[in-house]
């Protein structure tokens, strides 16, 4: 008897044990929880010079998605299932009253995961990312009107991806790196981590991010939130404009604009620091 009892509470255990997650997490530092979601393709050694900046005053959790930078691929819907996992990761961790800081569709994955679950996290951090790309030039597109067309098609995209020749696939995504940092030494690191990924989850990421508009559903978000972009065509009024109609939805939300391309945290770190400790020192 004593042999079936201890038999049924190590299986009943067992299945207590929490599932892990596709996505892969690194934590470092103490302090209030922060979780740190790196853009498409990359690593979550994006955020290692903003770990060390913070990991005194903050515990890190900082992510990889699945597919990007050598982590394993999983099936469609990747970005969807990832959000899921997400809001999971912090209720069985317990994180009390975290904070979400992501880098492009790092941010729109903050973004996701905080219209979901509203009260689940105290404060987010968008940097250069938006609650529907495909809106950005044109504010009237709509996702059931892209789904007809033929470009968003997931698997023929992701077939795309997966017939681009290898030979000079992290050659070429160096040169269309250097349009988004300009230090070149980051821009071969971006690329190798774009070199790493699953060529399908490249392809299934983009559309699905391209084809999940945000834009209403933000309005459900109570968290103070910083978003950080950076000049679009070269222009800061350009940006302002953009960001502002993107996030007009959003309550409770302060825009800043650096003058630097798409990887700010890169480009100007002094600015980025500055917004992001000012903004996270402020009371709610």
């Amino acid at each position: 008897m004593k042999t079936f009892l201890f038999l049924a509470l190590l299986l009943v255990a067992r299945f207590s044990v929490a599932q892990p997650t596709s996505f892969s997490v690194v934590v470092v530092g103490k302090g209030q929880p922060i979780l740190l979601i790196p853009g498409y393709s990359c690593s979550g050694e994006v955020w290692n010079e903003t770990v060390d900046h913070l990991k005194d005053r903050y515990e890190c959790h900082v992510l990889t998605l699945p597919g990007f930078a050598g982590v394993p691929a999983i099936k469609n819907p990747v970005l969807a299932t990832v959000r899921d996992e997400i809001i999971q990761y912090i209720k069985t961790k317990k994180l009390r009253q975290p904070i979400l800081m992501g880098h492009s569709l790092g941010a729109f994955m903050s973004l996701w995961v905080s219209s979901r679950e509203p009260s689940l996290v105290s404060k987010l951090i968008c940097v250069d990312g938006v609650p529907f790309i495909s809106a950005m030039m044109n504010p009237a597109t709509n996702a059931d009107s892209l789904r007809k067309n033929p470009m968003y098609n997931a698997d023929v995209v992701a077939q795309n991806f997966v017939n681009l020749p290898n030979g000079n696939y992290e050659t070429n995504m160096v040169k269309s790196m250097l349009t988004q940092v300009s230090d070149t030494t980051r821009a071969r690191q971006i690329a190798r981590w774009s070199a790493l990924s699953d060529r399908r989850t490249l392809g299934y990421t983009l559309v699905e991010m391209s084809l999940t508009d945000l834009r209403n559903d933000i309005a459900r978000i109570q968290s103070p939130t910083l978003v950080l972009g950076s000049l679009y065509f070269n222009s800061q009024a350009t940006s302002e404009r953009i960001l502002t109609e993107q996030y007009k939805q959003l309550g409770h939300k302060t825009i800043a604009v650096a003058q630097t391309k798409h990887f700010i945290m890169y480009d100007d770190p002094q600015w980025f620091y500055q917004q992001i400790d000012h903004f996270l020192q402020r009371a709610n």
